[in-house]
């Protein structure tokens, strides 16, 4: 009965980790062209103001400008087996659960600006390059419900046979960057960019642990009536024991050993009853969070004959995310304090390196390649959850650009994106799982000035499958869907 301390302990942790979300995923989607073929980082376009700034300088002189809009609709899908959920009043004796977040972006903008005078190119860049739009779980996760499951087959000594419960979680998150700089063509073949990048990130957390029932012979309870009557009858048994005890003390005599023992053990579940009485209305948790980081970026271009190469290189952007919450104060559980009001969280954005190179096979037709590495074990998040990794994020690319015509483009390509995940950094709040990515679309030039572009971008992600216990066999499969829909526009002026 002393575990019962554990309902706790268990529903402040799971919800503490939703602050992770978004964390280790850094957006690389920053325009239409990206959509249509992700191997962008040695393309010579507009949207090389995010993937290649230097191969910007290559543009003709002018005032350029793009503007993209992306809606992006995701899922997240965790797949539970607990034995306790075979209590659940909603589950139908059923030991696996399927708990699924929905993550809806109607708008996510980018917009890239260069003005190019001679040798020179200036530049700027605003996009989304974390987070991206919010995640509701409407039934909640399954880190809540096992915990009140939990709590359900420890109180089945005081008459409890089952649970029903309500649970919500919601998380929401922004990285909004602004990044402005300058390239510089040294050479006809050779250019060279620096700049900065500003980080504002802002989130909110809600979780919601509700209308506790406890089953019992006489039917469903709200948890603190049964609380108040477990107490009571805990009373009452302490009582007895305490009368018996009396008994031989008045006779002169020591109490046998298994009074004292019942004594402590009924003791100590009052203990554990009384530190649920505040926990009896559920849980509520509401936490929003901003921060602003400043990283630098740099960059090279150089053509050689037919190929371009190019590589970027964006420094670790240091981010302390400052609570505003309804946690007010300090606890024993380290992971509550995530949320306390008024703190700084580490949640650092990681440097990232890419490396890219085209091939121009003919005029008309491009091959591109590319490659990212995320130093994520570098960044530092709250409770060092990086060093749990077993390493950074690796990305590979390839894709092909074909000029149908003088006016119309048209693309393809994909990507390959690889974690370095242990069972110990997944949980159900926030995961990333391994993925292929395909995407295509074509550029339309309307005018000179004028040039439309629109773009379909599919992500298809395996399955990570942790087993937490053999015996009995608790486990979790976490796998996503994604899919994002762009239609943008270049101006030269």
């Amino acid at each position: 009965m002393n575990k019962i301390s554990a309902f706790v302990a268990g529903v402040m942790l799971a919800t503490a980790t939703t602050a992770t979300a978004g964390g280790i995923l850094t957006n690389t989607n920053q325009s239409i062209d990206f959509l249509r073929n992700p191997a962008r980082d040695a393309a010579i376009g507009l949207d090389g103001v995010y993937s290649n700034p230097a191969g910007v300088a290559f543009l003709p002189e002018g005032f350029h400008l793009g503007i993209n809009w992306q809606y992006a609709y995701q899922t997240r899908t965790i797949t539970c087996n607990n034995p306790v959920f075979a209590l659940g009043r909603k589950n139908g004796g059923n030991t696996t659960k399927i708990f699924e977040g929905v993550a809806d972006a109607p708008c996510i903008p980018s917009i890239q600006a260069a003005y190019n005078k001679g040798n020179w190119s200036m530049q700027f860049n605003f996009s989304v390059p974390g987070g991206g739009g919010s995640c509701e779980f409407a039934d909640g996760l399954g880190s809540f419900e096992s915990v009140v499951g939990n709590i359900a087959h420890q109180l089945q000594p005081l008459g409890a046979t089952g649970y029903d419960m309500d649970g919500y979680m919601e998380g929401r998150n922004y990285y909004f960057g602004f990044q402005l700089g300058a390239a510089y063509k040294i050479t006809p073949d050779l250019s060279v960019y620096g700049g900065l990048r500003l980080l504002y990130g802002t989130a909110t957390y809600k979780a919601k642990i509700s209308n506790i029932m406890v089953n019992t012979v006489g039917g469903y309870l709200d948890f603190g009536s049964f609380l108040q009557g477990a107490s009571t009858t805990i009373d009452a048994g302490i009582g007895q024991v305490n009368a018996g005890i009396s008994q031989y003390e008045a006779a002169g005599v020591p109490a046998p050993a298994e009074l004292t023992t019942k004594l402590a053990q009924l003791e100590g579940t009052k203990q554990s009853l009384n530190a649920l009485q505040k926990y009896s209305q559920g849980v509520n948790l509401l936490c929003n969070q901003w921060s602003v980081g400043v990283a630098p970026v740099v960059g090279i271009d150089y053509k050689v004959g037919h190929f371009n190469f190019a590589v970027k290189y964006e420094a670790k952007t240091q981010i302390h995310m400052k609570n505003e919450s309804t946690v007010n104060e300090a606890s024993e559980i380290p992971a509550v304090n995530k949320f306390r009001d008024a703190e700084k969280i580490d949640e650092d954005s990681p440097a990232q390196l890419a490396i890219g190179a085209m091939w121009s096979i003919t005029d008309e037709v491009r091959l591109n390649l590319g490659y990212h590495h995320f130093y994520d074990k570098d960044a530092t998040w709250y409770n060092n959850t990086q060093n749990l990794l077993d390493g950074g994020t690796n990305e590979y690319l390839a894709g092909a650009e074909w000029d149908v015509t003088d006016r119309l483009t048209i693309s393809a390509g994909g990507q390959l994106t690889r974690y370095q995940l242990t069972d110990a950094y997944m949980n159900d709040m926030s995961f990333v799982v391994n993925s292929s990515s395909v995407g295509f679309g074509f550029n339309y030039k309307a005018s000179n000035h004028v040039t439309l572009k629109a773009a379909y971008f599919q992500t298809n992600y395996e399955n990570y499958d942790r087993v937490t216990s053999k015996e009995p066999l608790v486990s979790d499969s976490f796998t996503r869907t994604n899919r994002v829909l762009g239609i943008g526009c270049d101006l030269t002026f």
